[in-house]
C-alpha cells in the first residue's frame, strides 16, 4: 500500500513536461493501433489546409504577375477611355445599352492635342480588334490585332527577336507593315524567317483583305498573359483604320507624363484640353474617363481578395469535414478505451490528465493533417512555378492561417470527446463491456 500511495503521489505531483510526454506517448499508441481511420482523418484535415495554401500561392503569383505588368508600362501612366471600368454600374433605361454607349469615341486629334501638352512625355493611340491572317496555305482566324502608335515597345513587356518596329513616319504614311508575335510567326512560317514576307490580313466584318509586310517579330515576356494570348499582330493605327477598315469604338490614349510632373497635374492638364476640344461647359460632366494604373491595381486587389475569401470559406468547410472526422474517431476511441480510462482513474489519474491525453491525441491527428496539407500546398506552388509562367509562392500569412485553422480544429473538435472521457466514473468505466 505504501508503494501504491507513493506512486499516486508522484502521478499527482508530476511536472507539466512529464504529463505532456506521457500523454503524447499514449496518444501515439492509440493512433498507430487504428491506422486506417487515423489516416482518413489526417487526409480530411490535409485537404482543407492544402487548398488554402495552394490557392494563396496561385493568387500571390497572379498578383505578382499583374504588378510586374503594370510596372513595365509605368506606374504613373494612365489611359484616356470612354468609360471608367472600375466604376461600372448596371442601369437599365429600357434601351439595353450602358450609360456610356452614346459617348463620343476617342479620336486621333485628341491624342495629338494631349501630346502637345508640356506636362506630357508621350501620348499613344491604341485600339484592339480581331483579324484573320494567312500565308500561302496557312490561314489563322481570330488573331488579336492592335492598332498602335510607334512608341508602343517601351510599354509592352517583351523584346524583338527579329526585324524592327514601325517608325512614326510609317504610321503617318499609312504603311502596310506589321509586327507579329513569335507564336504567330511560328504558326504562319514555321522555321522560316518571317521578316520581309507578305501576309494577307483580312477583316471578315468589312469584307476587306490587304497585303501587309512583316517587319518585326516580338517575343513577349514570359507571363500568364503572354501564355493566354500567344498570337498577336501590331499595326500602325492609321493602317488599321484606312487599309483594314477597323473601327475605333473602344480606342484609348495611353498617356505618359514627364518624370518631373506629378500624375495629378498631368491628369488635370489632359482633362482641361479634352473638355476644351469637346466643347463641354463648366456644368457638364466629363464624357470620357481617365484610368490610372493604381486604380486598376486596386480593382484587381479587390477582386482577388473576394475570390480568396470565397475559396477560404470553401476550404474552411473542408476543414469542418475533417473536424467532424476528428470528433467521430475520438468518440469511438473514448468508447473503445472506457475500461482503460477507468483503470487509469482507479490508480490515480486526474480528470485533467485524462482530458489532456485525448486533447493531445486529437491535436496529433490535426497536426499530421496540417503537415501533410502544407507539404502538398508547397508541392503545388513549386509545380506551378516550375511548369507555368505564374510565379506562384506561398506567403507567410497563408502558413499562419493554415496553422491557426489546424490548431483551432484540433482543440475545438477534440474537446468534446476529451471532456466526455475525463468525466467517466472509475467504477462505471471498469464495469463497461
Amino acid at each position: 500500500m505504501r508503494f501504491v500511495m507513493s506512486d499516486l503521489g508522484r502521478d499527482r505531483g508530476a511536472s507539466g513536461l512529464t504529463a505532456i510526454v506521457e500523454g503524447t506517448a499514449i496518444a501515439w499508441s492509440a493512433i498507430t493501433a487504428n491506422r486506417l481511420r487515423s489516416i482518413l482523418t489526417i487526409v480530411g484535415v490535409a485537404v482543407g489546409v492544402s487548398v488554402v495554401m495552394a490557392i494563396a500561392a496561385l493568387i500571390t503569383g497572379l498578383r505578382s504577375t499583374v504588378m510586374d505588368a503594370f510596372e513595365s508600362v509605368g506606374q504613373n501612366n494612365f489611359v484616356v477611355t470612354r468609360i471608367d471600368f472600375t466604376a461600372i454600374q448596371i442601369v437599365n433605361d429600357g434601351t439595353n445599352r450602358p450609360p456610356w454607349w452614346d459617348r463620343p469615341e476617342i479620336t486621333p486629334e485628341e491624342m495629338r492635342g494631349i501630346a502637345r501638352l508640356t506636362s506630357i512625355e508621350e501620348a499613344l493611340y491604341v485600339f484592339d480588334f480581331q483579324t484573320d491572317l494567312s500565308f500561302e496555305n496557312v490561314e489563322l482566324e481570330g488573331v488579336l490585332g492592335r492598332g498602335f502608335s510607334a512608341g508602343w515597345p517601351a510599354y509592352q513587356p517583351g523584346e524583338f527577336i527579329a526585324g524592327r518596329n514601325f517608325t512614326p513616319a510609317e504610321v503617318d504614311q499609312n504603311r502596310a507593315v506589321v509586327v507579329i508575335s513569335s507564336g504567330l510567326a511560328e504558326d504562319l512560317f514555321g522555321q522560316r524567317d518571317p521578316t520581309g514576307r507578305t501576309v494577307r490580313v483580312g477583316n471578315a466584318f468589312r469584307g476587306t483583305q490587304e497585303p501587309f509586310t512583316v517587319i518585326g517579330v516580338m517575343e513577349p515576356e514570359d507571363n500568364v498573359f503572354a501564355s493566354a494570348l500567344p498570337r498577336f499582330a501590331f499595326f500602325p493605327w492609321t493602317s488599321a483604320i484606312k487599309r483594314l477598315r477597323q473601327n475605333t469604338f473602344q480606342a484609348q490614349i495611353m498617356v505618359v507624363p514627364r518624370e518631373t510632373v506629378s500624375i495629378e497635374r498631368a491628369q488635370d492638364d489632359v482633362i482641361a484640353v479634352l473638355r476644351g476640344m469637346r466643347g463641354l461647359r463648366p456644368t457638364e460632366e466629363n464624357n470620357f474617363a481617365l484610368m490610372a494604373s493604381a486604380q486598376i491595381i486596386d480593382m484587381f486587389n479587390q477582386l482577388t481578395a473576394l475570390f480568396f475569401l470565397v475559396i477560404l470559406l470553401l476550404a474552411s468547410a473542408g476543414l469542418m469535414v475533417g473536424g467532424v472526422g476528428v470528433v467521430g474517431i475520438m468518440l469511438i476511441s473514448v468508447t473503445e478505451r472506457t475500461r482503460e480510462i477507468g483503470t487509469r482513474k482507479a490508480v490515480g489519474a486526474t480528470r485533467r490528465e485524462i482530458l489532456w491525453q485525448f486533447l493531445v491525441e486529437s491535436s496529433l491527428l490535426t497536426a499530421a493533417g496540417t503537415i501533410l496539407g502544407m507539404v502538398v500546398g508547397f508541392g503545388v506552388a513549386i509545380g506551378v512555378a516550375t511548369w507555368t509562367p505564374l510565379p506562384a509562392e506561398i506567403p507567410l500569412w497563408a502558413v499562419v492561417v493554415a496553422l491557426v485553422m489546424a490548431v483551432v480544429t484540433g482543440m475545438l473538435f477534440g474537446l468534446l470527446p476529451a471532456v466526455r472521457a475525463s468525466r467517466l466514473e472509475p467504477v462505471a468505466a471498469l464495469r463497461f463491456e
